[in-house]
Parts: structure tokens; sequence; C-alpha cells
């Protein structure tokens, strides 16, 4: 019995090699590649290159496919085979930036390893060799440490980085890191995993940021999940991360100039956090997608062995063509002899031809209307997500719904009643935001002249309607893309401003007011150009009709340190506004050593 078990084993082993050896002859890899993210800017500085096996294959996993060629025999020629296919790959991408290159040390140190042989690749791609670093995945050297550094210094002689990986999972890699002195040093994930909440964790990479830096060294924080872990990282002085926060791994990852990512401030931030419009990308779940191909059977395993799975994408060269839904497949599979029928035909037969496929560049907000128009199956099974056509992972309706809770929370906490626009809270915080990013931006409080008279005359409702006319107007003026409108309160408004042309926007502003704040008065009132309201005393005073004043301050680098004094400085600016006659812009060009102002009249 003993005998024909270890036969079984053995001949299962034989064609697993075999299956094996087929995918690395036919160069049967995916490569897909994973952002990584300078922790002081939010932008990417280049990606690692990972690999999977076929999607049809149980082999699909680059864990089991890298332990199948070790109990094979064949690490080093997969390890090569994931290089080339990589690397190819990411030039066709196009892709700026550094490639960080996976290298099991093994084929550094292979007897028939050619020197030069990945030099002459990435010359024929028409990369340069100082873009791609030779990151090392293991912790062992599989080897001398001597003859690993001589491998590492060639690389370096000719143009590449070396990078270390993992450090922290085992007990050579120290050692490593002093004898091979990379350029980079990956801190493994372990460490990054609620490394906020855990003070030994923050002692341990504090010693590794202060060894980094005597080595000339970069570290690069792995598996970063939350904005917390992301903070705790700035803080303690980690300049790179990558992670499912900072970005998935992707056949054709999105090149952001800036990450925006709530609860994070980057250094020199050229976009304001409030600009973090969320998309269907923040809702991106990572699911294997099956080729049209592969037997229903496969199919039925995947939903059988994991019941959180509900539908599973169908894929043809990187392009979605369909999605197989779970309560479909199995119940069909559940009426006499179709699991026999149709277990090995095609699953491309049994999916949903007509998924709904949406751009992860697509708002939430867009992606909800669109979900709710449709039909009832795409809220429960989900929805495919890509990336100029290309196959990114899926989202769920329970995830859309749950993030547009939060933004309904969010903005119904802190956004005027009135007008919806975000009040003092998100106000101060982004100003104290633009302080600490040292960039250079205006602001301008904005203030109804004659407002209470009118509101005495004509009643909460006018008044209210009148507060509503200035907070479209200030809207409409302002640029989506770079300035941000704020509601203080009652009649008060303040913009946050980095247009280039804000003065001649705010000069519109005014014009448009005067044009529409003349359909709430009466035509008497229009024609006498003022009202006349009953004071405390019963004497009647005459106020002309309510006009708009706007006093602006220029707040360069380093001349303000707080919301508080930024607020002082733009109510003596919006005093100095009130005193012209109509409506006006009132623009104090004072420096730090004068006391000199200027004023632009609008339309009087």
């Amino acid at each position: 019995m003993n005998c024909l078990v270890g036969r079984v084993e053995l001949e299962e082993g034989v064609l697993r090699c075999a299956e094996l050896d087929l995918i690395i002859e036919e160069r049967n890899l995916q490569p897909v590649f994973q952002p990584i993210v300078d922790l002081e800017s939010g932008r990417v500085i280049g990606h690692e290159g990972l690999i999977r096996g076929p999607s049809n294959s149980t082999l699909h996993s680059p864990v089991l496919l890298f332990e199948q060629a070790a109990r094979c025999g064949s690490t080093v020629m997969l390890d090569r085979i994931c290089r080339q296919v990589v690397m190819e790959r990411f030039a066709e991408l196009g892709h700026a930036g550094f490639l960080f290159l996976n290298v099991c040390p093994a084929s550094l140190l292979a007897p028939d390893h050619r020197q030069g042989a990945t030099l002459a690749l990435v010359k024929s791609l028409g990369l340069a060799a100082d873009r791609i670093i030779i990151e090392l995945t293991e912790t062992s050297p599989g080897g001398s440490y001597e003859a690993l550094r001589q491998a590492t210094s060639h690389y370096r002689s000719t143009g590449f980085h070396i990078a270390l990986d993992d450090l922290g999972e085992g007990f050579s890699n120290l050692r490593l890191w002093s004898e091979l002195r990379p350029d980079f040093v990956k801190l493994d994930k372990h460490f990054v995993h609620n490394l906020h909440v855990d003070p030994l964790k923050e002692q341990f990479v504090r010693s590794m940021v202060d060894i980094a830096r005597q080595s000339g060294a970069q570290l690069i924080a792995e598996g970063i999940e939350n904005a917390a872990e992301l903070r705790t990282l700035q803080r303690l002085g980690v300049r790179y991360g990558q992670g499912y926060l900072l970005g998935r791994p992707s056949p054709a990852p999105a090149l952001d100039a800036q990450l925006a990512i709530a609860g994070v401030r980057w250094k020199g931030c050229a976009r304001p956090a409030w600009q973090s419009h969320p998309t269907a990308r923040d809702l991106l779940r990572e699911v294997d997608a099956l080729d049209p191909r592969v037997p229903n059977e496969e199919a039925y395993q995947r939903f059988a062995r994991d019941p959180s799975c509900f539908a599973i994408p169908v894929v043809d060269k990187g392009v979605p063509v369909g999605l197989l839904r779970r309560h479909h497949l199995l119940e069909s599979f559940a009426r006499p002899f179709n699991r026999e029928l149709y277990g090995k035909k095609p699953c491309a037969q049994m999916m949903d031809k007509q998924p709904l496929i949406v751009s992860a560049d697509m708002s939430v907000h867009e992606l909800s209307a669109l979900v709710v128009a449709a039909e009832q199956r795409y809220l429960v099974d989900g929805f495919i997500i890509t990336d100029e056509g290309c196959y990114l992972g899926m989202g769920t309706g329970f995830e859309l719904m749950r993030k547009m809770a939060e933004l309904q929370i969010s903005a119904a906490r802190y956004a005027n009643p009135l007008t919806g626009l975000p009040g003092n809270v998100p106000l101060s915080e982004t100003i104290d935001r633009l302080l600490a990013a040292e960039v250079p931006f205006v602001v301008a409080y904005v203030d109804l002249d004659n407002f209470k008279p009118f509101n005495d005359l004509y009643g909460y409702a006018a008044g209210d309607e009148m507060i509503q006319l200035v907070g479209r107007l200030l809207a409409d003026a302002a640029d989506s893309e770079r300035d941000f409108v704020g509601h203080v309160g009652g009649d008060d408004f303040a913009l946050l401003l980095q247009s280039p042309d804000w003065e001649q926007r705010l000069q519109d502003a005014l014009l448009a007011f005067d044009a529409g704040v003349r359909e709430l008065f009466s035509a008497e009132h229009l024609a006498l150009g003022g009202f006349q309201v009953a004071g405390r005393t019963g004497e009647l005073s005459f106020f002309p009709l309510s006009t708009l004043s706007i006093g602006v301050v220029k707040v360069p680098p380093g001349q303000f340190l707080t919301h508080y004094e930024i607020g002082s400085a733009t109510a003596e600016a919006k005093k100095q506004a009130k005193k012209i006659a109509g409506s006006s812009l009132f623009v104090d060009r004072r420096r730090p050593a004068s006391t000199a102002g200027s004023s632009v009249r609008g339309n009087v």
C-alpha cells in the first residue's frame, strides 16, 4: 500500500513538474505592477514587477508557482523567465520611474549565470540600467556572502541599483544589509501592520531609519493598508512605501501624478486634499479572473471553496468579457446531470455576457447613479473595474453603499445646511494644510452689504435665497480643480484660491451678483436704488441695494503660522472692502515690512 501511495505521489509530482516546464517554455506568465510611492510628496517613483501564473492553473499564485519550482529544481530558470517577461511588459507600458525587479540570489550565483545578459536585455528594450533596481527576494544568500557581494557589485558597476527585500523577516538579511550595502531596503509588512498602536514596532522602525541614514540606504515600507500606518511612517522618517492603500498590483497601473488619500498630508502638496474625489478605484478588490476557455468545473470549485465569492470575472487577454455569477452557476449545477453535461465546457458558455464594466476613474457618485439605474443584479453581483479597458479588479454593491454613506455622513457633519458648502471645520483644516505644505495661496473673505435690513424687510426666506445666490456664484467662479469655497456662516463666505486668474474670477463673481441680486428686489426698490427700513427707535433709514464686499489677503509661504492669523488679516481686508461703495474687491498688497494697501472697484 505504501509503495502504491509513493508511486501515485511520484506520478503527480512528475505531472506538476511537466506543467511547470510547459509554463516556462511558453512563457505563460502574467506580470503585474505595484506602485512604490514617495511618502513625502505622494508621488509614484516606480513599480515593483510581480508575476502571476496562468489564471486557469493551480500555479496562478506566485507563492505556489515558486514552491513548485523549488520542488522541481527549476527556480533559476523560472526566475530568469519572470525577469524577462516583467521587463518586456514594463517597456511596453512606457512607464517612467524605477522598476523593482525581483531576483533570487541563487540566479546570480548559478554556475551558468551569464554576466551582461540582463544589461543586454535592458538595452534592447530601450530602458536605462539606472532605472532598474535588482531586488533580492530571499533572506539567505544561498551561497557565500562574498560571492553575492561580488555579483551585486558587478550589477552596480553597470548602472543597476540593489534592493534588499523583507528586512526583519529573517536573521540573515541584517548581515546582507551590512555586506551588500544596498541602495534600498524593504521593511517587512509585519512591522508596518498596526504600527501606529504598537510601541515596540515603532521603536524597531525608528532604529531601522537610523541605520538606513548611516548606511546611505532608503527604506521602503511594505504592506501599508491604512492612513494611520502611513502617517506614523511619515512621522518616523520612512521615505518610501507600497501597499494596498497606495495601490494594488495591476497589469496596467495608473500613473497618478500625486496620490490623494483621505487623512494623509503630502509635503509640498500642489493639490489640496479637499479635491480627493472618491472613484471606483477606491472600491477595488483584487479578484483572480478566469480565461473564457477554462471549464465551468473550475469556477464551480472556486465558488465551493469560498462562500464569500459572489462573482468571478472572465478576462480574455487582459480585457473583461463576462462575469460568472455564483447563484446562476450553482443553481444550474444543482439540476440533474447539468454538472456532468456542462462541467467540462468553457465557462464562456455560462458567463453573463453583459456585466457592468466601469472605468477606475469614474466618481462614486456617477457609479452610484449608474448602479441604481441598472438592473438589481449589478448591486448583488458587483461590477468589473478597468483602466483604459484593461481589467483591474472588482467592486461590490456593499462597498459602494458604504462609501456613499461615509461621504453623506461627512458632508452632513461639516457642510452648511443652507448652501451645502463646507463649513468652518474643513475650512480651518484646509488652511492649516496649505500652510504646512508651504505653498502660496490667496484667501478671499466675502460678505454681503446691507443684508440685515434686507432680511428684516423681505423676510428670512428671501434672505436665505440671497445667501444661496452668493454660494452658487462663488462656486461657479472658483476653479474646481484648484480652489476651495467655504461658507463661514450667515452671510459670510471664504475662498482659498490657487488658480492664477483668481482676481478676474472674483471680479466676475461681483458682476454676476449685481446682475442676479436684482431679481430679489421689488420694482419700486430697484427704481429707487434702495429701500427704507425702520430701526430700533422707529425711525426710517434708507439703505442702498445689497452689494458684495470681498477682502483678499495673499499668503506667501512662511508669512502666517495658523488659520487664526489668516482669519484676523482677512477680517481687516474685508473691512476695507466694505468702505468702498457698491460691490467691491479690496486686495491687501502689503508685505511684512509695509502697511500700504490698494483697492479695486467692482461694479459700482
